[in-house]
């Protein structure tokens, strides 16, 4: 083990603290388990370390050797160097806690800018400063509309067609809570009907209804009708959406949502084997003082020169306990930063211009690929950068097979969606060129005819 303190540090610290001797620190544990044998491998020098970890790691295949065309929530975006070089700098690796704004006015500052981004983005008023990733923001949302009502409405109506696992996540969060009703998703609910069928299931005890945008299978929708209902109902609306997306549709907020959720990967995040990611969480301002989470605000000091402050704590885990509407009293500050360089960088016209190249790529993927014998799409309905395909064999096959010449393939639809078996669900981003969605193609073409 590596001790960086020298012998004269330690015996420096003993003096201060009283003990005689390093071993006195642990006088408190039982002699039997002070020095317990562990199973570790012989000594190695840092030079064989190295080259252990390095042949490990090049067992790994990575979409910087693979074409990946997976996609279901985490999308493989091009990520300028510009961010990753900022990121990395000193003061954003160290800074994370700021409860003192006086210290803290670099890391508040640049939640504050992430916070006014994501709010133009998603049309919304207010925004916080991040949840864990977008399963957890949704789950948020849920609890976030019981508490406006008080625990007087429980019925959370819930499309089908969002993603699988803030479903899940959702059931997880709100299993301590007797009368909240999670309805809509069940496995009986139609895939290829639109939002409007949601409105079936509201009714006056309704808190809540969320939706996804575009949904989980790619799908575009005009959520007017169902907003109009919900509210008419007197619940709350709350959208999931894709980001990137946001930079050529329009917006939740336009929409008239009263919370957007979604997940921030897309916005300058690597892949990173699944995270950290990013969870996005913007509102209405008249929600404000139910919103989970830290908020970020600007003001003036004395001297009138412009500064920030944590704004609205009480509402925080961490200050009201057992009054508090919600258990999270972080954000993810790093993420945070990378989407606020990403957007800063790209700007409005940059995101839009990424936006058209997935929607562009993704539409001429699905009709090269639709036109293959024994493919076909499963919905007709217009889609941004994700469509569900039908294959003549299983599609696990099929994705051994692509894997094998590089390809990484779509997701397995038949894993969440029973009717979907068979179904595999393609992600097209502006990382993929014309060229690789051709050779594609012929793969598929040749696998045919196997």
């Amino acid at each position: 083990m590596f001790i960086p303190h020298t012998e004269a540090e330690t015996d420096e610290m003993l003096r201060t603290i009283g003990a005689a001797k390093l071993e006195d620190l642990f006088r408190d544990v039982p002699p039997a388990y002070r020095f317990p044998k562990l199973n570790l491998p012989p000594a190695l020098t840092e030079m064989e370390v190295v080259q252990q970890v390095e042949e490990m790691a090049a067992a790994n295949e990575t979409t910087h050797e693979l074409v990946c065309f997976l996609g279901a929530g985490a999308y493989q975006h091009y990520i300028p160097s510009a961010v990753d070089s900022l990121l990395r700098r000193g003061e954003f690796f160290t800074a994370y806690t700021p409860y003192q704004p006086e210290i803290s006015q670099g890391t508040l500052q640049t939640i504050f800018e992430y916070q006014s981004l994501i709010a133009a983005l998603t049309g919304m008023e207010v925004c916080n400063a991040s949840h864990y990733d977008g399963a957890t923001a949704a789950a948020e949302a849920v609890v976030m509309a019981y508490q406006h009502f008080r625990g007087k409405k429980g019925r959370v109506v819930v499309s089908p067609a969002v993603h699988p696992d803030y479903r899940a996540t959702i059931r997880t969060y709100t299993q301590g809570y007797a009368n909240i009703d999670l309805v809509g998703d069940g496995t009986e609910a139609p895939l290829q009907a639109g939002p409007e069928s949601l409105i079936p299931w509201i009714d006056a005890n309704t808190a809540l209804v969320l939706v996804q945008y575009p949904d989980f299978f790619g799908r575009l929708y005009d959520l007017t009708a169902l907003v109009e209902a919900g509210h008419k109902a007197g619940a709350l609306v709350a959208v999931a959406v894709n980001p990137t997306a946001l930079g050529l549709f329009k917006t939740p907020g336009e929409f008239g949502a009263d919370i957007v959720v979604g997940e921030g990967q897309p916005l300058g995040i690597p892949l990173s084997y699944g995270g950290p990611y990013l969870g996005l969480f913007a509102s209405r301002k008249e929600l404000v003082r139910k919103m989970a989470g830290r908020l970020v605000g600007e003001t003036v000091d004395d001297n009138s020169q412009r500064g920030y402050v944590l704004t609205l704590t009480a509402r925080e885990q961490h200050i009201r306990r057992e009054k508090a509407t919600s258990n999270i009293c972080t954000n993810q500050g790093l993420m945070t930063l990378a989407s606020t360089l990403y957007l800063s960088l790209l700007g409005k016209h940059g995101l839009k211009q990424v936006a058209g190249l997935c929607y562009h790529k993704a539409h001429y993927a699905a009709s090269q690929i639709a036109a293959i014998p024994g493919y076909s799409l499963v919905f007709e309905t217009p889609f941004f950068h994700e469509f569900a395909i039908r294959c003549p064999q299983p599609v696990e096959d099929i994705n051994a097979r692509l894997l094998d010449h590089g390809f990484i393939g779509g997701y397995d639809l038949g894993q969440d969606y029973p009717s979907l078996k068979g179904a595999m669900l393609v992600a097209v981003t502006e990382a993929i060129s014309r060229e690789e969605i051709d050779v594609l193609c012929d793969v598929l073409k040749e696998e045919d005819h196997d």
